[in-house]
């Protein structure tokens, strides 16, 4: 990692095609403001891509899996432990459960995927970057459950896997039994427009905290209406500052150390 980091964006979709007409630009925008990126993969083709961009940057990293919604269709591990080999690539993901976008049925398949997500990043030696999304209230659990107690109790088998709950929004309950665990969080551009999550930035350690932007997706304040980029990872940061009531450079620098632990970087 270079000197020049002083932000780091832990979850975002650089490699999408939302970036196609300007994604150098975008880079170098994050490059000039001192962000540090890493790009993760959903399915096999942007799992490849999001290598393919780590390997031509410094400071971009790769994640590789295959998310939830996307593992109807058979997913070829081999392959997968082939991508997750790279030097490059810092973590298993995003995998995990989603219960928005999900019918029941559906849930013992991706639970399935999902275990076969922590056998490889058992395997390679690397952590899980999770999604995990309840029903369609923020907070709430659907009918099929709840998306976080299922998931820690698939991990539950595997204790000496790492991982990190990217966009959470579960509950209070919920952070406390997956930080007990020993994993962290991370928080998007979401807790810049809507106090709906201070509790949980307040209640977190921040030694189990990390930074992101899901970019393309939930642009923060005052971006809001346009596409989310990682050098807006400045303001979800200075957020995650002032709901705690900390110094910002003292959260940024945290924050970043964080990461550097976590992923190897």
């Amino acid at each position: 990692m270079s000197k020049t980091v002083t932000y780091i964006d832990i979850h975002g979709h650089v490699n999408f095609p939302n970036f196609d007409a300007d994604r150098e630009a975008v880079i170098q925008n994050a490059e000039r403001d001192g962000v540090a990126m890493i790009t993760v993969g959903t399915d096999m083709n942007t799992s490849t891509s999001a290598v393919q961009l780590a390997t031509l940057h410094e400071n971009i990293w790769a994640t590789v899996g295959v998310h939830p919604t996307d593992s109807k269709e058979p997913v070829d591990f081999e392959a997968l432990e082939r991508l997750a080999g790279h030097p490059k690539v810092v973590a298993i993901g995003e995998c995990g459960l989603d219960y928005f976008h999900s019918k029941i049925e559906e849930i013992s398949g991706q639970k399935d995927i999902f275990e076969k997500h922590i056998v490889l990043a058992q395997k390679v030696g690397k952590p899980l970057m999770l999604h995990v999304r309840n029903g369609k209230t923020a907070g709430s659990t659907s009918e099929i459950g709840n998306a976080y107690q299922d998931a820690l109790k698939i991990l539950k088998e595997y204790p000496n896997v790492k991982a990190n709950f990217h966009f959470f929004a579960g509950t209070l309950a919920d952070l406390k039994d997956i930080i007990a665990r020993g994993y962290s969080v991370s928080f998007t551009g979401v807790i810049t427009f809507t106090s709906d999550y201070d509790e949980l930035v307040r209640s977190a350690p921040l030694s189990q905290i990390m930074s992101e932007t899901d970019c393309p997706f939930v642009p923060p304040a005052p971006y809001r209406g346009k596409r989310n980029e990682p050098v807006y990872v400045i303001e979800t940061i200075k957020s995650i500052a002032r709901i705690r009531n900390e110094a910002e450079g003292i959260v940024a620098e945290k924050l970043l150390d964080n990461a550097k632990k976590f992923f190897k970087l």
